[in-house]
């Protein structure tokens, strides 16, 4: 009745089962909420959820090992199953059994073992136990033969025959066959003892095995006692990390804003900060613009400076060179071709780039400081600040239903500690518990038992054997007074006292032989058939688990029953639950839910998605609406703005001719080329005025060159002037470049964004909010998972149960069943090696018993050896005799 305890602690740990309704009810929930799941999940993969950390189930540590190491009688073990496996070669007959037992579940009768098919069966059984029908004939043979042919010797030697008769014959090889019977009594007496020693080693095997019998009891209960005790701190561990669970998700709608705001967020980005940024830079831009602009003018106004100079000293210059070419002299042929060449020259005499001639951008750049007093950037981060209060916003429109969520949490969490608590499983332990101390304290009231009925078995092998033992004594003392009291002058006649005594014993160890022979075989046959049959229909398979799938055969037991376990446990035989599987689950540690296939009276998982993540809590998350419509980007007057930068007019400015003007010389020609080229043309001249004069107006183009060209190439004002008016057109002319397109395109992208934040926001919304939902979910999954492995693998680890299986397998296979396979076997070669023992003990005793007569020969001169006649004579008459 142990199961019955057992069978309240799984209920316990299950909750006592559920209805088929239910769990019909069960499967379409789990059904409907994949189903809404499917569309999430094909739409878009949620981010990966962040496992949590339930820790370790509280684990049981167990005492029993059930394993059996023989030590040295594992040899003789070995032995034996050989010889069985000799005897009994067949497999194990699985489906003969199986037929037997279904053909006879009303009882064995007589007449139906006349119907063909219980025929058939019986002849298969004979067929299997054929190696055991015949070795249990010839001990039948030898336990009948044995008394009649006693009797028969003993009366047969009553009458002077089979040895009986007092005189013994003369041969030749009389001394050879004297050796050869001794030796071969010799060497059967040493295997008799060996035998002795198997069946003593055995029959102590045994007794020494029934002791250890008790450190399996005690060790099997104390595991109990553990699986008691363990299971409900595992029941109240595994239910209170549902607070693990219930504390990630609170965490996460704690942080809805930054964890859901922040998804939208991120998906509306791609949209938003790009047409966000092309606002700003265009911000940017018109500073920029106003910068150049304001460049342009001050670097026009330096460089119309400088070269407005420079061109009144080069024109005087040159009016000057005119004149003195304008000499009467110049007009000489020889003369005048070179001044004709230099007067060719003057027009190279002149300032190169002309800035005053450049357009003006005053008009452009108080168009410009018009536009810049409306703050662009400002009204750009304000559509920022708008955007990013995303988060914000989410957290603000979900307030209420994160509220709700946790009222709704810590009620299931009520109510899956109020499910655990509904049943009372510590309450059932203790009973357990209580069951096993009073089921230990009555197994150990039969120790003394044990050990009184142990005794007198032991008392009993030991008895059989001390006449094994008593026939061996008569044999060795024998052999011994035979050999010490031969005397080769002796005759059959005048053989001595101690020889006399040798034979005599070995007479009596014949005759004890005849009388005990024969129960020591009854006793080998019984054992023989019984333990043989245990060893090869129970032992080998139970070790290999064959025994097993007999007792797993549907429809066994009960033809309208498929399975007995189940109907025994649950009354449910259509479960598919078996013996061997549940050894196999207990055998691997695992959980006794599991080993016995509890989810299918009771699923685990169903009730938790019910409990856990209800309907009540799915339409909560469904509810979450997030509305973004207060999102604005950009404010009209942030558009004003960028309408009027693109109307300033800073894409009507001539950048080319700025251009052109900015990359000339200073001059038209290399003032010092010139004046070197002009002096060396005045040396070409007659000596005189005008070679004077030109030479002259060569040393003053050089100080012009030195005074105003050389510090207009130096002065940093200048450069720069240069520089940056060459840099402000250049960034003008790029700013300039479509501006009206520009702009208009930053307005579009500006608009699509806001559309898509009014409009189109819902999906991204109800996308985002369903990954969120997911992730929250999943960690309810996780939590789900966790208990149904955990009562899988860890919780009420059935470990225990297989130990008890296989301890009643050391226990009955190998202290016992093995020990007395081990016994017969040693006593049964013991009786059979005592036939040829009498043969030779009777033949031996002939050697050294005195006989009454003898065979004597007459030595007389017609005697011939060839013909002489042996006649009997009696041994002459001696007083000490």
């Amino acid at each position: 009745m142990l199961w019955r305890p057992g069978l309240v602690l799984l209920l316990s740990l299950c909750g006592g089962g559920a209805g088929s309704e239910q769990r019909r009810d069960a499967a379409a929930r789990d059904a409907e909420l994949a189903g809404s799941q499917a569309d999430s999940y094909r739409r878009r993969t949620p981010p990966p959820v962040e496992p949590l950390d339930f820790g370790f189930v509280p684990s049981a540590v167990y005492d029993t090992h059930a394993y059996f190491e023989p030590g040295a009688m594992g040899i003789l073990f070995h032995v034996v199953h050989a010889f069985l496996y000799v005897v009994q070669p067949n497999p194990f007959p699985k489906d003969l059994i199986v037929r037997v037992i279904q053909q006879n579940k009303g009882g064995l009768k007589i007449e139906e073992w006349r119907k063909p098919e219980n025929v058939v069966l019986l002849l298969q059984a004979i067929y299997y136990e054929t190696g055991f029908i015949a070795c249990a004939s010839i001990g039948l043979v030898f336990l009948v033969l044995i008394p009649i042919v006693g009797t028969c010797f003993c009366i047969c030697r009553c009458c002077e025959n089979c040895g009986g008769e007092m005189h013994q014959r003369q041969r030749k090889n009389a001394d050879c066959q004297k050796g050869f019977y001794t030796t071969s009594l010799v060497i059967i007496s040493s295997f008799i003892i060996v035998g002795v020693l198997f069946a003593y080693a055995a029959n102590h095997n045994v007794s020494m095995q029934i002791k250890s019998t008790r450190r399996f009891i005690n060790t099997n209960m104390r595991d109990l006692k553990t699986f008691a005790n363990n299971t409900p701190a595992q029941i109240e561990y595994m239910t209170a990390q549902y607070t693990t669970a219930k504390n990630k998700v609170l965490s996460e709608m704690d942080n809805i804003g930054p964890l859901l705001g922040g998804r939208i967020h991120s998906q509306l980005e791609k949209e938003v900060i790009p047409s966000l940024d092309n606002a700003l830079r265009m911000a940017g831009a018109m500073r920029e613009t106003k910068e150049a602009l304001e460049n342009i003018s001050s670097s026009l106004e330096v460089l119309q400076e400088g070269t407005a100079r420079l061109q009144a000293r080069l024109m005087g210059e040159r009016a000057s060179l005119s004149n003195t070419l304008s000499d009467p002299a110049c007009t000489n042929g020889a003369v005048s071709h070179t001044c004709n060449t230099i007067r060719a020259t003057l027009s190279q005499l002149g300032a190169n780039a002309d800035f005053a001639n450049l357009p003006d951008v005053s008009r452009q750049l108080a168009n410009v400081d018009v536009v810049l007093k409306t703050d662009l950037s400002n009204i750009v981060q304000k559509g920022y600040s708008s955007f990013n209060d995303t988060p914000k916003m989410v957290k603000e429109q979900t307030r209420n239903i994160v509220a709700g969520v946790k009222g709704m949490l810590d009620k299931i969490g009520g109510e899956i500690n109020g499910f655990a608590k509904m049943f009372p499983v510590e309450a059932s332990m203790v009973n357990f518990t209580v069951f096993l101390n009073e089921g230990q304290k009555k197994i150990e009231a039969f120790y003394p038992q044990i050990d009184q009925i142990d005794f007198y078995r032991w008392i009993s092998c030991v008895s059989a054997l001390c006449t094994v033992v008593l026939i061996l004594t008569f044999n060795f003392l024998g052999l011994l007074c035979g050999a010490c009291g031969s005397d080769k002058q002796s005759t059959p006649t005048t053989r001595g006292c101690l020889s006399n005594t040798g034979g005599n014993l070995l007479i009596a160890g014949v005759g004890f032989s005849f009388i005990f022979v024969w129960v020591l075989m009854g006793v080998v046959v019984t054992l023989f058939v019984v333990g043989g049959n245990v060893e090869k229909l129970l032992c080998e398979p139970l070790a290999n688990r064959q025994l097993f799938q007999i007792v797993d055969t549907p429809y066994m037991v009960h033809p309208a029953k498929k399975n007995f376990l189940p109907d025994m446990l649950f009354q449910n035989p259509n479960i598919d639950l078996t013996v061997g599987g549940m050894y196999r689950e207990c055998f691997e540690n695992n959980g006794l839910y599991h080993a016995l296939q509890l989810e299918s009276m009771f699923n685990i998982n169903s009730f938790l998605n019910r409990t856990v993540y209800n309907k009540d809590l799915s339409n909560v998350f469904e509810n979450i609406q997030i509305n973004l419509q207060d999102i604005t980007l950009l404010e009209q007057d942030g558009r004003d703005n960028l309408v009027n930068f693109a109307n300033t007019g800073v894409g009507e400015i001539d950048y080319t001719a700025y251009l052109a003007e900015v990359n000339k010389g200073i001059t038209l020609v290399d003032l010092l080329s010139f004046s070197d080229d002009l002096e060396a043309q005045a040396d070409q001249l007659p000596r005189g005025a005008l070679e004077n004069a030109l030479k002259g107006h060569a040393s003053s183009i050089r100080q012009i060159h030195k005074e105003q060209v050389v510090p207009l190439e130096q002065t940093m004002k200048y450069v720069k002037a240069r520089s940056g008016l060459s840099q402000s057109v250049r960034l003008l002319q790029r700013t300039a470049s479509d501006l009206p397109v520009k702009v208009t395109n930053i307005l579009s992208a500006i608009d699509a964004a806001e559309y898509l934040i009014t409009n189109n926001a819902s999906h991204v919304v109800k996308q985002e909010t369903n990954g969120y939902i997911q992730g929250l979910v999943g960690y309810f999954r996780q939590y789900t998972e966790w208990v149904k492995n955990s009562l899988m693998t860890e919780v009420a680890q059935c470990k225990p149960i297989s130990n008890i299986v296989d301890s009643m397998e050391i226990v009955g296979c190998s202290f016992i069943v093995d020990s007395v396979n081990t016994f017969w076997f040693g006593l049964g070669g013991c009786c059979i090696l005592l036939i040829p023992s009498m043969v030779f003990s009777v033949k031996l005793a002939k050697y050294y018993r005195r006989m009454d007569t003898e065979d004597v020969f007459d030595d007389s001169p017609h005697y011939n050896t060839l013909t002489r006649f042996p006649r009997a004579s009696a041994p002459p008459i001696n007083p000490d005799w």
